[in-house]
This record gives structure tokens, sequence and C-alpha cells, in this order.
């Protein structure tokens, strides 16, 4: 796996700073993603558009997420989180793909589980909040496309466990409970790569968090025959906790 070789580099390029938090913090959010699917799909030399074409539609998407940070010295904090994304759409194939002819019309269907695991330091921690790590991401993305007429399919598939550099950034407006923020994950290598970022503004009051903003996640992944080179993104709003 091309991405797996690529852990040497974003080993040698991120820095492993000693800052951590003061005291044992955990928190949790849940939230729902309102996205948009772009992009394509291959199976061979056969390709699809997954928006014309297929017309894929948001259906169901979840984000869950939870973090744990403490006070040990040159050990990482640990973040956790989870996106789910379910899309179904009708469409009509202008040219062939896999064994389904040109002209015919599919019915679709995008299964998408993501699962981060991520190890960070904190850099910074007053009002200017900064970490930086690194993400394994357990990607498992699967494309149906169903000939309607006919009754064959195709299903295009990724399955990979991909290493990114991870960066995270919040500013606080003191004694407001407002904040603005950044966070992303990406890798490029060899051909392939994997960026995913989200901004947001976020009010908090007794550990009790809200936050609404934007998350964009593009994937151009090859797996054997398969390649998804599809961008997912639109609006996320967050409920949550932290102590």
């Amino acid at each position: 796996m091309k991405l797996i070789r690529s852990a040497v580099i974003l080993s040698a390029i991120v820095v492993v700073p000693a800052a951590q938090a003061d005291v044992l913090g955990f928190g949790a959010s849940i939230g729902y993603w309102d996205s948009d699917l772009s992009g394509k799909a291959a199976k061979g030399g056969d390709r699809v558009n997954v928006e014309n074409e297929l017309d894929l539609s948001n259906n169901t998407e979840a984000n869950l997420s939870a973090f744990l940070e403490h006070p040990v010295p040159l050990l990482p904090n640990v973040r956790l989180s989870y996106v789910k994304v379910d899309q179904t759409g009708r469409g009509e194939l202008s040219s062939g793909y896999d064994n389904i002819p040109a002209g015919a019309q599919v019915d679709s269907s995008l299964d998408w589980r993501q699962t981060d695991l991520t190890f960070y330091y904190e850099v910074l921690d007053n009002w200017v909040n900064l970490d930086l790590g690194l993400t394994a991401r357990d990607l498992d993305a699967e494309l149906e496309v169903v000939d309607v007429a006919g009754l064959t399919s195709s299903k295009t598939e990724v399955d990979a466990v991909i290493p990114m550099g991870y960066a995270a950034a919040r500013f606080d407006l003191p004694l407001t409970g407002v904040s603005v923020g950044v966070n992303g994950n990406v890798i490029s290598y060899d051909g392939d790569s994997v960026y995913d970022y989200d901004v947001y503004g976020q009010y908090a009051v007794a550990g009790f968090q809200l936050r609404a903003g934007y998350r964009e996640m593009a994937v151009d992944y090859e797996d054997g025959n398969d390649r998804l080179d599809i961008d997912i993104g639109g609006p996320f709003a967050s409920v949550g906790f932290s102590f």
C-alpha cells in the first residue's frame, strides 16, 4: 500500500514537542454533516461521474468523536473519531461502467465508514491552542451501481489504513465562551492523496459546547483496479462536552 510507506516521511517531519496538558481532560461530541458528493469512481479503465451520472444524494451522515488529554510528559494525547456517510441515487450512465452498458438506468449507493485514531501533542494551550500529531485512518468505502433493467451490478471498493498528518488550531475570545478554529488531516504520496479539514465557530459554557461550520473531505485513492477520486463537503453542526 503506497500511502502506508509515507508514514516514515510523516514521522520525520512532525516534531514531537514536550508540551502537554496541565490536568487530565476528556471530551466527546456528536454531530450531523449535510454534505454533497462530487467526483469520479473508476474500475479498471471505466469511469463514472458520481454526481452527474449517478445522482447520489444525502441519506445518513453522522460524526462522533472523543479525546483524552493527560499531563504525562512525552506520551501523546489521544483522539478517536468516526464518520458515516450513506448516499443513494438513480441516474443514467453516459458510458459503460464495468459490466453495465452505456445508457443504462442505474440505482447507486455509497457506503462510507471512516475511523480515525489520532495521537497528538499540545504545542500551545492558552487563548491560542495548537495541536500537532499523526492520524491512522481506517477507510472502508463501497460504491455499488445496479442496472435497473438488466439487474447486473458493479462494486467499487476502497479498504485501507492511511497515515496522515494532523493539525488543529483554536482561537478563544477571552471571557465570552466564543472561539473559532480549524482542524485538518492530510497526506499526498505517489499519485494518491487524502485531505480532510473543517472550519468552525463554537460557543462553550459550563463544559458544554455547540459548534457549527463547514467540512470538506477529498480522496484520490487507488486500491487495486478500483479508484475513488471524490469530494464530500458541506455544513455541519455538533454538540459536545469537555472537562
